[in-house]
């Protein structure tokens, strides 16, 4: 019942910032998807009759991708798989999953925050047994792998029956159906003041969710409404469809408008959220205030210990580079460590495993902690309405006092989407170029201290990760971050990263282009953005 396929390999399986993403044509191709599963199972070893975790997103093609890898599965010898009902498995938690049972690694499957349906965006990432996305060691020798495989092995037998709950088996493997939702709503009760929330919420704190037609829909509904007592209908387009309703499921003030504007009106709810297609970003709005991912990290590890579940305090905080770095001033405030890592969650795994951070983040909506080792969007917002519950203040409140403890660091970033390759490579390449020259030179008001192409050193393991991003920072703590994303389909992304720090409280009203305006010019003037890619502005600004 096991064949062994003879396939040829395809040259473009090399795994991004978070596994290999393409769109559904493409995995669609003869072998496609098996030559990279067999690819990771190939790149692996000492999981005979261990135990793999299989879950998505339900994007299109999800569902026949699981059926996939779970005829693989059997094929190359795991013991027993976990597989969320109906396919669905939210990012974080699969890693759930994978931590609490001890298995051997998960397979997701998943775009993220990209669109979905027949010739939209898919995705599959491997993770690792900390619940984690696999390192750059593992993802290379899968790509290496994936260049020159010529067979995979599946099991010939009848696909899985998804929506059953229960224990099916196949060729001696073991494949038992989970409720996707109930080992993540328990861990979720054990980390934050439940009963609190409910009060505040029952008080009349009205709280809308925004769960964009994708996986954190049921979740949401679990959590929200049922456990938290939020009336029903606060929790918005919480049915996962493999389209995303023909939507773009990424929780920013472009795709998520609707959610903006009810939050900025006169009769605004208290409290608006929002989570991505895959369910590990956020959006946080308060009445009134729309609260950047860099500034949400910020507060929210300034007021963790509200939370029982951080009560004893933070090891240590873990940002991004392109996050600003508002995060910074709150770990020396604590008196802990601050790690300043590459774009990727991958990043952060050695970090939470040795005890040194315990709340990480990214500016791309990222946010999380060391209870599972993905960012995790709904942790962001129940984090927040305990915050809120045990305050008693507005989110706006809580914004403006940080700002006046911590200072304010106006932040933006731009997005120069399905940018032509050879033109983005180009500039970046450019970019490069002008390194040593920058420093001490002058633009208008602004004068260069730094600028360099940030590596980063892991103190764990001591790996080095190179060409990670343009970092041009000015004299008084202002930087304009250059990178190209690894999270797209198509094309390019350029992302301009935009930063200020104002200290002055009576200077914290401004609003954020404008405050930016003169270091946005900058950042063309030096990159010559719009003679090299033919942009004059940005797709997406957030």
């Amino acid at each position: 019942m096991i064949r062994t396929v003879t396939t040829t390999p395809y040259g473009d399986q090399k795994p991004g910032t978070s596994g290999l993403r393409k769109k559904v044509p493409v995995f669609q191709q003869k072998n496609y998807a098996e030559n990279f599963i067999q690819s990771i199972f190939d790149s692996l070893e000492g999981f005979q009759g261990e135990t793999l975790v299989i879950g998505g997103d339900g994007r299109y093609y999800n569902r026949e991708v699981i059926q996939i890898a779970i005829k693989m599965a059997a094929a190359n010898g795991f013991g027993r798989v976990l597989v969320g009902r109906g396919g669905i498995l939210s990012t974080p938690a699969a890693s759930n999953v994978i931590r609490k049972y001890k298995a051997f690694g998960g397979i997701v499957l998943s775009a993220s925050h990209n669109p979905g349906g027949p010739t939209e965006d898919f995705g599959i990432k491997y993770n690792i047994g900390n619940g984690g996305p696999a390192p750059e060691k593992v993802t290379d020798a899968i790509f290496a792998r994936s260049k020159v495989i010529d067979s995979y092995k599946i099991a010939d037998v009848r696909d899985i029956n998804l929506d059953l709950e229960g224990t099916q088996e196949i060729e001696g493997m073991t494949v038992t159906v989970i409720d996707p939702v109930a080992d993540y709503a328990e861990l979720m009760e054990s980390l934050f003041d439940f009963a609190a929330i409910r009060k505040l919420i029952g008080g009349g704190f009205r709280v809308v969710f925004d769960a964009m037609s994708a996986v954190t829909g049921p979740y949401a509904k679990e959590i929200i409404e049922k456990r938290l007592g939020a009336p029903k209908g606060s929790v918005m387009n919480f049915m996962p469809l493999p389209d995303f309703g023909g939507h773009h499921p990424d929780p920013n003030l472009v795709h998520a408008r609707a959610l903006y504007e009810t939050m900025m009106a006169p009769d605004a709810p208290d409290f608006g959220a929002a989570s991505d297609g895959d369910g590990d970003r956020n959006l946080i709005i308060g009445r009134g205030i729309f609260i950047t991912p860099s500034d949400s990290l910020a507060m929210l590890a300034a007021n963790a210990h509200l939370a029982p579940g951080y009560a004893k305090g933070l090891a240590g905080i873990a940002r991004s580079m392109p996050t600003s770095g508002a995060a910074d001033r709150v770990a020396e405030k604590l008196g802990i460590g601050l790690y300043e890592t590459p774009t990727g969650w991958k990043f952060f795994g050695n970090l939470l495993d040795e005890g040194m951070a315990t709340i990480c983040g990214e500016e791309s909506a990222g946010t999380g902690s060391n209870h599972v080792r993905e960012k995790d969007g709904l942790w962001a917002v129940l984090l927040w309405l305990n915050i809120l519950a045990v305050r008693k203040e507005s989110a706006l409140d809580i914004v403006k006092k940080h700002w006046a403890t911590y200072g304010r660091n106006y932040y933006s970033r731009h997005d120069y989407e399905e940018v032509d390759t050879d033109a983005a490579n180009g500039l970046i390449a450019n970019l490069r170029d002008q390194l040593a020259g920058l420093p001490g030179k002058s633009f208008g008001a602004l004068k260069v201290a730094t600028a360099d192409d940030f590596a980063y050193n892991d103190p764990v393991d001591h790996s080095v990760s190179k060409n990670q991003g343009i970092r041009i920072l000015f004299e008084g703590g202002s930087r304009v971050v250059f990178r190209l994303s690894g999270t797209g389909t198509s094309g390019a992304t350029l992302r301009v990263y935009i930063e200020r720090f104002e200290p002055d409280p009576a200077r914290h009203g401004i609003e954020t282009q404008e405050a930016l305006s003169d270091l946005i010019a900058v950042a063309d003037e030096i990159a010559g953005i719009k003679t090299r890619t033919g942009r004059t502005e940005p797709s997406v600004i957030t």
